[in-house]
């Protein structure tokens, strides 16, 4: 990934800290929380700063000051009881965690290239019938086997800084006709793309990268406004390939022990249906397939 820009600021900690509280408070209203209604006419959406630092058994003047971003010298405990006052899912409580009280021990180079181990690489290749690639920091595709390159093109043939998830699934046209459902696609794309900001907001590539797609893409800057977390581990995708229609595949992603900033994904389809009559198939064609896929998949 040499080739990828770095050019680019860092996040704005506390700008992000500030913009996720005021996201998730908006999202509640009294009654999901059991808390009284006056008035019909409410001047905020969702949860008055009052009612949420009620929940959380914080002073109002203690909530507004970490709502601003200031995260300094705040508790375990008293993230905690805002975590539970706002709901916020696991993902969302970590996201929370890190954006107001970023690790201080050393950290590995938040801009540095991202290697694959060559034993990991040389298991993508005996996945012969599956197709698996491993994804990195910012969405990054770092490794993949030959059934990856069929089935979502071949990204051998772009250059390093575009194998990346979140500029193929913005940017170009082909992976919209790919993936029959892109709006959820492309959220989790962007809610990925948050997790690594809130763990890594000095990251200058990744910094980079939300520019450049908040420029070119009027529905990236819509989804990343709504500051959402998550991390998918396994669901279903469906797609549309251009040589055997449409498939219905199941993901199962693993983070490595040994670098849990990458994930190894794979796809599979349950036995006996069309879906696995098209892999079937996508395997025996071999690099006829991998062609045929850059078709509809590749940059144009």
């Amino acid at each position: 990934m040499d080739d990828q820009p770095e050019s680019g600021t860092a996040l704005d900690r506390r700008a992000e800290l500030s913009e996720f509280l005021r996201t998730r408070r908006a999202r509640l209203k009294p009654q999901d929380v059991g808390l009284p209604e006056y008035g019909r006419h409410r001047r905020v959406p969702g949860l008055r700063r009052e009612e949420l630092a009620q929940l959380a058994g914080v002073s109002v003047a203690y909530y507004t000051r970490l709502e601003q971003g200031n995260g300094r010298n705040v508790s375990a405990e008293v993230l905690d009881a805002i975590a539970r006052a706002l709901r916020l899912t696991d993902a969302e409580h970590a996201h929370l965690t890190h954006l107001a009280k970023p690790k201080q021990h050393k950290k590995k180079p938040a801009g540095r290239t991202q290697q694959v181990r060559a034993s990991l690489e040389q298991l993508l290749d005996t996945l012969d019938a599956v197709p698996a690639y491993v994804v990195g920091r910012r969405t990054d595709v770092l490794a993949w086997n030959r059934m990856a390159a069929a089935l979502f093109g071949d990204w051998a043939e772009l250059p390093a800084g575009q194998r990346n998830w979140a500029r193929l699934v913005f940017l170009q046209p082909g992976y919209h006709e790919l993936f029959l459902d892109w709006e959820q696609k492309a959220i989790d794309i962007v809610c990925q793309l948050r997790m690594d900001a809130g763990c890594h907001p000095d990251d200058p590539r990744l910094s980079a990268l939300v520019g450049e797609l908040s420029v070119k893409s009027e529905q990236f800057r819509r989804l990343w406004a709504t500051h959402d977390v998550k991390e998918k581990s396994h669901g279903v995708k469906l797609l549309r390939h251009p040589l055997v229609g449409e498939l219905s595949l199941r993901f199962e992603s693993f983070r490595l022990a040994g670098d849990a900033e990458q994930v190894l994904v794979t796809y599979h389809a349950e036995p006996g249906t069309a879906s696995a009559e098209a892999l079937r198939l996508l395997a025996s064609w071999g690099t006829d397939a991998t062609r045929a896929g850059r078709g509809s998949t590749a940059p144009r």
